[in-house]
């Protein structure tokens, strides 16, 4: 756990207890004491802090694994509430494609052909994220309150009532109220699920336990994908019936599971429960391994107690000193997902059809590229491992930028069948080329950033601005390719690689390298405004507190 390998070694010198719970003031849950008594305890429990990141340092990837493979397993298990918002965002882009769905609910275009009209296709679209934003929000509120697994539950439950709404649903306006209310629940696992995975594995398993996310997303979409290609010949409702009632699959057996994982030990040494975040860490690793846990909970302190304060975290917090650039960081590589191509892939079947390809072949088309994108996430893991988040993410969009431009020349021939064929390839190639680079790494980055004691409302706060994002996006998309709009097809990759030249400057710019780092390495630089392009010649001792 970022901090738990300290656990798995232990020095022969014995160094004192980490804290006794006479020293948690029970009003704040935090570490309250006299300066002098707060310093003599430091002092106690500085040695075991030192030893465990020392440790956690030396610590390799298959080491991590094999001391905590539980840390891992229940980092997986929290990941897949991801599927959820995934499989409903690519469900409704595929629903508007479906032959059916536009038999049922469409308008006659220009050409003679039922469509669904751009202002609903984009209101569909944009119902799940309006309700996430709702969830982000209240998300850090509530998690810093009872914790991320009981927040996580509740969102479950909710989604499981939501689901009746969309699956009874008969005009396009109820499914939207449908997709409002789902929203809101997915705004909550978004929130909690990279926040909660960084914070129990240990550092090196940082990069692939948050870069789950982008593969669930990815599984999501392969989910959707083969049933919409199984059912889209249907000439019924039963075609986006089946599909929608398919979601109950998912909400309750993950709550069972998300009941019997521990809380992450972050959240309970931030609430002074420091015996119940030794268990914590116990759980997560090789019991065999973990025969002493304070040099875990000591290294967790530590660096809470860097942050210097015992008031509960509001939202302002989060726009003060060093932490505003922070929440920038957090908020700036969320808002980037919308603008560098990641709209055609959530909408790769529909692109597919506007490029030419028949209903057939664009279904398998948008299969193929969530089962690449599933492929080039794991492949992800090892770069971003090794090579670091800032280099992947920076280079990765700059990539992305050229691959758009080349769409959008593609586009701009004329049309034949080679252009629809080329238009067809640069979309696969964009959709599947962001899941190697920006969007896995953007989870890393995320999941690292914020101050350990803000984590939960600045992970919120930032899923919000990409929602904010997000929501315009989907209706300059949806506008931009669908007939009854500017109908520019291919085209739309100018559109999209200039706003994603821009994050690229962004991010080459402000966007630090935090691989290695411990949460304490990563408070102090932000403290001593370390430039963003000197993060990695700069060395902080393992004995600095500031």
């Amino acid at each position: 756990m970022s901090s738990a390998e300290g656990a798995e070694l232990k020095s022969e010198t014995e160094v004192p207890s980490v804290v006794h719970q006479s020293e948690i003031d029970p009003g704040h849950g935090v570490s309250h004491a006299p300066d002098l008594d707060e310093k003599a305890g430091f002092a106690a429990y500085k040695g075991d802090a030192i030893e465990a990141e020392n440790v956690e340092h030396n610590m390799g990837v298959m080491q991590a694994v094999r001391a905590y493979p539980m840390a891992a397993f229940w980092a997986l298990i929290m990941s897949c509430t991801i599927i959820m918002e995934s499989y409903c965002v690519f469900l409704m882009g595929a629903f508007v494609a479906y032959n059916q769905f536009m038999d049922e609910y469409g308008v006659v275009d220009k050409d003679g052909n039922k469509a669904i009209e751009a202002s609903w296709q984009s209101a569909l679209q944009v119902g799940g994220p309006l309700g996430a934003l709702i969830g982000v929000l209240i998300a850090g509120p509530i998690t810093s309150r009872i914790g991320y697994r009981w927040a996580t539950i509740g969102g479950l439950m909710f989604l499981n009532v939501f689901i009746f709404v969309f699956y009874f649903a008969n005009s396009l306006a109820v499914m939207f109220v449908a997709q409002l209310l789902e929203g809101v629940p997915w705004g909550i696992f978004i929130a909690n699920a990279p926040a909660y995975c960084s914070e129990i594995v240990p550092m090196k398993l940082r990069a692939p336990a948050t870069q789950m996310l982008q593969m669930f997303w990815a599984i999501g979409s392969i989910i959707v994908g083969g049933i919409t290609y199984a059912l889209q010949g249907r000439t019924d409702s039963s075609c986006y019936r089946i599909p929608i009632a398919l979601q109950w699959m998912f909400p309750t057996p993950l709550a069972i599971l998300i009941f019997l994982a521990p809380e992450s030990p972050w959240w309970l040494v931030r609430k002074g429960r420091l015996e119940d975040a030794a268990k914590s860490v116990r759980r997560l690793g090789r019991a065999s391994k973990l025969e002493h846990l304070d040099e875990s909970v000591a290294m967790m302190r530590r660096t809470i107690e860097l942050e210097k304060s015992t008031k509960e975290p509001s939202y302002l917090e989060l726009f003060r000193g060093t932490d505003t650039y922070r929440t920038l960081i957090v908020c700036g590589v969320y808002a980037a997902q919308n603008l560098t191509g990641n709209l055609i892939a959530n909408q790769a079947v529909y692109f597919f059809r506007q490029a030419g390809m028949d209903s057939q072949t664009a279904f398998a088309l948008g299969l193929i590229t969530s089962a690449l994108q599933t492929i080039f996430v794991m492949l992800s893991w090892i770069l971003t491992t090794y090579l670091g988040r800032r280099t992947i993410y920076v280079w990765g969009s700059f990539i992305n930028v050229c691959f758009l431009i080349a769409l959008g020349v593609a586009a701009s021939v004329g049309p034949s069948r080679s252009a629809s064929l080329a238009q067809a390839s640069l979309g696969l190639i964009v959709s599947v080329g962001f899941t190697l680079g920006p969007a896995p790494a953007s989870w890393v980055i995320i999941g690292e950033t914020s101050a350990i004691r803000l984590r939960p409302l600045t992970t919120g706060v930032g899923r919000a601005s990409y929602y904010i994002i997000n929501i315009p996006c989907i209706f300059l998309g949806a506008y931009m390719l669908n007939p009854t709009g500017v109908n520019l097809g291919g085209r739309c990759g100018y559109v999209w690689a200039s706003t994603g030249f821009v994050c690229f400057l962004l991010a080459y710019i402000y966007l630090p390298e935090m691989k290695g780092r411990s949460y304490r390495e990563i408070d102090i630089l932000f403290n001593r405004k370390v430039p963003a392009r000197k993060w990695k010649q700069i060395v902080v001792d393992v004995g600095d507190d500031e």
